[in-house]
């Protein structure tokens, strides 16, 4: 990400969680505030996030992006009911869970490089929605900061077990960037999970796909953001041998658990994309 201004993907993805909360019935991920965060300022922009039937490839990722909130959201109260009191968003960009969070013993830590971190508290504030006491900001750069040093800083306790959700990073790290967090992640207290998601390589796609991949590659790259890292599902549980009750669900599951039963075409697509999990 460039270093003076905030993430353009970020707002990509809160366009299309505002666009599910006003163009898809039933809702997959139930966010009040996620319209009401862009306020007026994006208000043309969320007007044009496609959302047309004949788009399929755009109502799929719109279709992933929810489903892999709801996923982290869904984990999350597995580990508030274990007695996880600590929520580590990494990459909050602007989620909201911070901001409608019912449970009154969980502190939330929005990790995010400082340019995001800002623009965020500016639209907050723009459209009057409150910061509650329970969230704290730790400005982190995932390539440059010790992520260790940047929560302890704000607060966190590391002899607690914490619930981490890492949506919509891993594939613009370096592996040694993916590797350095998470050796922070596997050296914190049992009853520690963690959700991400991540992509399978270009090269293991069919045509198609890789015409889609294409396409995404390209504007993440314009936007500052390339994407550097993938994982096969075999790859990626290698990574976790630290770590048990491996989740990882590809687009059937996705599907079977989040968009059955639907009447319309929202739905996620092809083999690309996953959501993984995780606990020590």
């Amino acid at each position: 990400m460039e270093q003076a201004i905030p993430s353009k993907t970020a707002l990509s993805v809160a366009l299309r969680r505002a666009a599910h909360q006003i163009h898809d019935s039933p809702v997959v991920f139930d966010d009040p505030i996620a319209v009401a965060l862009l306020g007026t300022t994006y208000a043309e922009e969320l007007r044009r996030t496609p959302v047309r039937a004949d788009r399929p490839f755009s109502i799929a990722l719109r279709a992933f992006l929810v489903a892999r909130s709801r996923y982290a959201e869904d984990n999350l109260r597995k580990a508030v009911e274990g007695g996880v009191e600590q929520y580590v968003l990494l990459g909050a960009g602007l989620d909201t869970f911070a901001y409608r969070n019912s449970y009154a013993q969980l502190r939330v830590f929005e990790v995010d490089h400082p340019a995001t971190q800002q623009w965020k508290r500016e639209l907050l504030q723009r459209n009057r929605i409150a910061i509650p006491d329970s969230v704290t900001y730790a400005p982190v750069d995932f390539e440059r900061h010790s992520l260790s040093t940047q929560l302890g800083d704000a607060g966190f306790n590391h002899r607690a077990p914490a619930f981490f959700a890492w949506l919509g990073v891993v594939p613009y790290l370096t592996l040694e960037a993916f590797r350095g967090t998470l050796n922070f992640i596997s050296a914190q207290p049992p009853g520690t999970g963690l959700t991400l998601d991540y992509g399978q390589p270009r090269a293991v796609l069919p045509l198609l796909e890789r015409l889609a991949h294409d396409s995404l590659a390209s504007r993440v790259e314009k936007a500052g953001e390339p994407f550097q890292l993938f994982f096969t599902p075999a790859g990626i549980a290698a990574e976790f041998s630290r770590f048990h009750s491996l989740e990882d669900l590809g687009a059937p599951e996705i599907n079977a658990r989040y968009f059955s039963g639907r009447t319309d075409q929202l739905g996620v697509r092809g083999a690309a994309g996953h959501l993984f999990s995780a606990w020590l």
